[in-house]
């Protein structure tokens, strides 16, 4: 009972902060390793389980959804497939000890990057990057997402801020959009490589797939997101010194 109340509670929470602000895989990833999946595991079953509450949130913002900058949707969208599916590829060469040691760090920037996140937004807005630039850094950002999908939201927030996106609703719908992909292509990778804790994957979509629709239908309503962003840092650099210390 006390698993299912951890992966229940960790799902939900996951699901609302990434269709809020990002962050959610800070809880899901480490709740899996504290239940005993082994990390390389329990990085992938996370992958899967938060694409109900991706699909969740991008539902809710449909109508939101457009292409602002030099690659029509549909690139991006199989920009996003690409990287999922090299991510997952590089996933699984990793060897487990080199990946434990991986995660403090892989932590730590996506922590560092969504502290980062309205400065970071604020720098690069309008910058404009035309199709080429633009290619390129999708790509590296969904090649991040297929490997590890901590902090993903707020990478692909900078990557729209690179290509000249505005519109703040499009952004995050589309963010939720292309990490819908990107995390369908590497978990599906890695569900055939048997690489998923099924029996925690299914509890944990479901809560992850209510936290997500509820986290994207109040966003708009939510007043203080400082107050939160800050709050989800914490629980980041937390998980980064248990990890460290581990």
């Amino acid at each position: 009972m006390l698993d299912l109340l951890v992966l229940c509670v960790a799902g939900f929470a996951t699901g609302a902060l990434n269709a809020v602000a990002g962050g959610g895989t800070f809880i899901s990833f480490p709740a899996l390793v504290w239940l005993g999946v082994p990390p390389i595991i329990a990085n992938a079953t996370a992958t899967l389980t938060a694409i109900p509450g991706y699909a969740g949130s991008a539902w809710a913002f449909r109508r939101d959804i457009s292409a602002e900058g030099a690659l029509s949707l549909p690139v991006m969208l199989g920009i996003a497939a690409l990287g999922g599916l090299v991510g997952a590829l590089l996933l699984m060469v990793t060897d487990e000890a080199l990946f434990v040691g991986l995660v403090p760090w892989l932590l730590l920037v996506a922590t560092l990057v969504f502290a980062a996140g309205p400065r970071l937004l604020a720098l690069l807005k309008g910058g404009g990057l035309g199709r080429f630039g633009s290619f390129a850094v999708g790509l590296a950002v969904s090649v991040y997402g297929g490997y590890f999908n901590g902090g993903l939201g707020i990478m692909l927030l900078a990557v729209f801020g690179l290509m000249g996106y505005a519109n703040l609703h499009g952004m995050n719908g589309l963010k939720n959009l292309l990490s819908t992909m990107i995390s369908v292509v590497s978990a599906g990778a890695l569900a055939v490589a048997g690489l998923i804790a099924w029996k925690s994957a299914v509890v944990l979509a479901l809560a992850t797939m209510a936290g997500g629709y509820f986290g994207a239908a109040y966003a708009r309503k939510i007043t203080n997101m400082a107050l939160l962003r800050g709050a989800i840092v914490a629980i980041g650099l937390i998980m980064t010194l248990l990890f460290f210390l581990k």
